[in-house]
């Protein structure tokens, strides 16, 4: 039945967990399957194109899946391939995860909004068209910092390390040091080293709002579930599958380690 299907999820990696643990809570009876695209990893550092073909090519298999409803948890394959996997599967619900940059304007005391994320997030046209008319109808000043090197530490799990923290100290720093009173998670892997990014803004001696957009996504994937007349009617609790085109053992420890879980995971030659 139409009710009972699952709904994808899917990143460059782990970094999706971070939203798959929000549609977890909000959907506990729907079955979901998540694909961790880490041989291809990290999308930040491929052009445009690759990240759209691998987006697709994701898509597809989620459809031979026989999935009623795709969430791309990755900001830079949202801003790369939504549109393109809309106009492939029209009538397919497809939820993306955009920069919080309308939620950090409204937050932001100082009129002036970090944002980190990867290269090609900021780079992309999408970005910066909706950076632009926030900027011009809110007043506020949004500084993007590219973030290179940090989805790699914490796809090896390299959350609370030396090399991590002086990383994310060297990009979150410079943004308190502008002003910035509002930091936007751009990257579903940020959110997991939030606690470093916490303590940084701490030993400064400031309050920093921290956007993390994973809560919306699942809210927006109820709303789209329940429009189109599709949410699971089932009362136990949903399954849990996933599939990896890098390191099995990477992502069974990562679930194991950031959620608790332990699905079955099976690797996939991409």
């Amino acid at each position: 039945m139409g009710k009972r299907r699952p709904i994808g999820v899917f990143d460059s990696g782990i970094g999706g967990l971070s939203v798959l643990r929000h549609i977890r809570a909000q959907l506990p009876h729907e079955d979901l399957l998540y694909f961790a695209d880490a041989g291809y990893a990290p999308y930040g550092d491929r052009t445009e194109q690759e990240v759209a073909a691998r987006t697709l090519a994701v898509a597809d298999f989620f459809l031979q899946q026989g999935v009623k409803a795709i969430v791309v948890a990755c900001n830079t394959a949202t801003a790369a391939a939504i549109r393109a996997v809309r106009e492939r599967y029209p009538d397919l619900p497809v939820v993306g995860v955009e920069p919080g940059l309308k939620p950090a304007a409204a937050a932001s005391r100082s009129k002036t909004v970090g944002v980190l994320a990867t290269r090609r997030t900021i780079d992309s046209a999408k970005f910066a068209a909706l950076r632009d008319e926030l900027a011009a109808a809110t007043g506020v000043r949004f500084l993007p910092q590219a973030c290179v090197g940090l989805v790699d530490q914490i796809e090896r799990g390299e959350l609370q390390s030396g090399d991590t923290m002086r990383l994310v100290h060297g990009y979150v720093q410079p943004l308190l040091d502008a002003g910035a009173d509002t930091l936007v998670l751009g990257c579903t892997h940020y959110p997991f080293v939030r606690p470093l990014i916490e303590d940084i803004a701490a030993r400064a001696g400031r309050r920093v709002d921290l956007i993390d957009t994973g809560d919306a996504v699942a809210r927006q994937l109820c709303r789209l579930l329940e429009r189109d007349g599709i949410a699971s009617d089932a009362t136990a609790p949903g399954t849990l599958r996933a599939w990896t085109t890098g390191s099995i053992s990477t992502l069974d420890t990562a679930f194991r380690r950031l959620l608790g879980l332990s699905p079955e995971v099976t690797a996939l030659g991409g």
